[in-house]
């Protein structure tokens, strides 16, 4: 079994001196979004990722700094890549990078990103799985937004669209209703 892990980034400020989209930071409430699911994912040992492709975009790189953080400091920084590809990515182009991963053995790969990719990305993957979050994805992927997608796959080559089974979504909000 794989397990794929699709985090969007957190809550950005809405601009940034520089003016490029690159470089845009977290608002406070990004951070704070963060450090709470950087919290759940540490109460959740199943879910750790062994391995971790992040944008290159302030945001993604600062999102996932905050979590890892949570998570544990002993998360080895080197599980971690920060591909420049991933800012902007397509479906696709996201599915081929997921494949990639078959080369270093991993069983849970972690992507943190940008939407729309990471969205279109979630319901071209899930084929079935939790009906409830299936129907809160199917809304949107929100910042902060962790959908989890399991594969009955012996490699990451044998992930493909409709293959995947959502085993959880989460968010802010739904972390709080809980």
């Amino acid at each position: 079994m794989r397990r794929l892990l699709l985090l969007r980034h957190a809550k950005t400020e809405s601009d940034t001196p520089s003016g490029g989209d690159r470089d845009r930071p977290l608002a406070a409430r990004g951070r704070k979004d963060a450090a709470e699911l950087g919290a759940w994912l540490a109460g959740q040992q199943s879910l750790l990722p062994d391995l971790v492709f992040i944008s290159t975009a302030v945001r993604a790189r600062t999102t996932w700094d905050i979590v890892r953080q949570r998570i544990s400091d002993d998360v080895p920084p080197e599980i971690a890549a920060h591909l420049p590809d991933l800012y902007g990515a397509q479906p696709t182009q996201l599915l081929a990078l997921i494949r990639s991963a078959a080369a270093q053995k991993s069983r849970r790969l972690m992507i943190v990103g940008h939407n729309p990719g990471l969205h279109e990305l979630a319901l071209g993957l899930i084929g079935g799985g939790d009906a409830a979050g299936r129907a809160a994805l199917a809304r949107n992927l929100p910042t902060s937004g962790l959908a989890v997608i399991d594969f009955a796959a012996e490699s990451w080559n044998g992930a493909a669209f409709g293959s995947g089974q959502l085993a959880r979504f989460v968010s802010p909000k739904l972390l709080k209703e809980a």
